[in-house]
């Protein structure tokens, strides 16, 4: 099945680009298919990457949560399983 995880964070007044960057910095322990990332008005970062993966669940590596200076809320995270 193919797989998306979806990462959406809101950056603290003033620090979208900081946020973006350190999203662009982020390592994860394997590369996914794809990744792509978007920024929104209100200083949002919108990272979505794509994997093969065996159900809805698979343990898969995800962007962690920035330092909390960065953002104004928690992270927002889900999964979405590609449909024909």
């Amino acid at each position: 099945m193919r797989l998306t995880l979806m990462w959406e964070a809101r950056a603290a007044r003033g620090h979208g680009p900081e946020l973006l960057e350190w999203a662009r910095a982020q390592v994860l322990a394997h590369e996914p298919r794809r990744r792509e990332m978007f920024r929104a008005p209100q200083d949002r970062v919108l990272v979505l990457t794509w994997w093969d993966a065996d159900s809805l669940d698979a343990e898969l590596p995800e962007l962690p949560e920035p330092d909390a200076s960065l953002i104004t809320r928690p992270v927002h995270r889900w999964r979405f399983e590609a449909v024909d």
